[in-house]
């Protein structure tokens, strides 16, 4: 498959992204645990290896998981060969490592006042100059912040500091007010087969800008290895209740009609969730949680399979009841 843009950075990375929230291990977020179990840090090293070697090449990570573990073990597996690799990264939390807690400020403002310090912790961590991607994790933020926040991000690109810098929100009214910033180049947000996300993929084709697909697999919902009857470790993001009615639920629900579309052409489950990605916006860029080499052979086995084709997307929006995305799809 050919490499898709980041926005207006320039900056271009393979169709597929590793998530490495799950490599960061167990923390808490406010009052839930928002890790997912504990984890094995050379497995998560072997598995950034066989990312690179799939031609994998986009990272994002975030200071929040495992309260900047995650950043540390990235900095690690890409040390000398920085190059080979585009980064991404988020601030916007209250960030405890000593607790292992990640909270929001009470004071909003904050956010802005800390910004350029949490750019340094996070270009500590990950060992590196600068960062590629540095996106504002808070996706409820007060849009009456945004100015002030963009002067500071654009602070940093002049700096050297950054490359470019984007927001990890659903609000497609806040993604916009973002978009202003001239070195604004993606959004983060949800996007799957059954989650779609029409007005946020127009908007980022609108403006020039990535869309970095979170949830992609529905947190491993839809691929075929959970149930509604599975259970997690107790220290597992996967049993907040949200995730539960927003994200798996709806999932597990649509998973059988979709099957025989999802696995055709000899695609896994997970391998045609991302093709439906790909197929239905040319400027996503799926980044699944992948924690060992097995899973990421699995995700970059989809990059040769290519997206579903039109009629596909076509047939899945008439089982699940709702537009014709192919109409809109860029």
């Amino acid at each position: 498959m050919d490499t898709r843009k980041i926005g207006r950075s320039g900056l271009r990375v393979a169709p597929l992204g590793m998530g490495c929230w799950a490599i960061g291990g167990p923390f808490r977020y406010l009052d839930i645990e928002a890790g997912w179990g504990a984890t094995d840090d050379a497995e998560s090293l072997r598995a950034i290896d066989a990312a690179l070697a799939a031609g994998i090449n986009f990272f994002d990570t975030a200071a929040a998981y495992g309260t900047g573990h995650s950043e540390t073990l990235l900095g690690r597996a890409l040390a000398g060969r920085r190059a080979s690799a585009v980064i991404a990264t988020k601030f916007g939390f209250q960030i405890d490592g000593d607790a292992r807690h990640v909270g929001r400020f009470v004071d909003r403002s904050r956010i802005v006042a800390t910004a350029r310090e949490a750019c340094e912790e996070s270009l500590r961590r990950l060992q590196t100059d600068v960062i590629d991607l540095f996106q504002l994790h808070d996706g409820e933020m007060p849009l009456a912040l945004v100015d002030d926040l963009l002067a500071v991000l654009e602070g940093l690109v002049a700096a050297g500091k950054i490359r470019s810098y984007g927001w990890s929100t659903d609000s497609v009214e806040a993604a916009r007010a973002f978009a202003s910033g001239p070195h604004c180049a993606a959004i983060q947000h949800d996007l799957n087969v059954v989650l779609d996300a029409p007005q946020m993929l127009a908007l980022c084709a609108e403006l020039d800008l990535a869309s970095v697909n979170r949830t992609p697999l529905a947190r491993g919902a839809l691929t075929g290895k959970y149930t509604a009857a599975s259970v997690f470790a107790g220290d597992d993001v996967r049993n907040d209740p949200w995730a539960q009615a927003h994200i798996l639920r709806p999932a597990y629900e649509s998973l059988e009609a979709l099957r025989d579309i999802l696995t055709s052409g000899g695609r896994t489950l997970a391998q045609g969730a991302l093709a439906w990605i790909w197929a239905r916006s040319g400027v996503a860029i799926p980044i699944p949680g992948m924690r060992t080499p097995r899973q990421v052979e699995e995700n970059a086995g989809a990059l040769a399979l290519g997206p579903l084709t039109v009629a596909q997307l076509r047939e899945i929006d008439a089982l699940l009841g709702r537009p014709d995305s192919a109409a809109t799809s860029t």
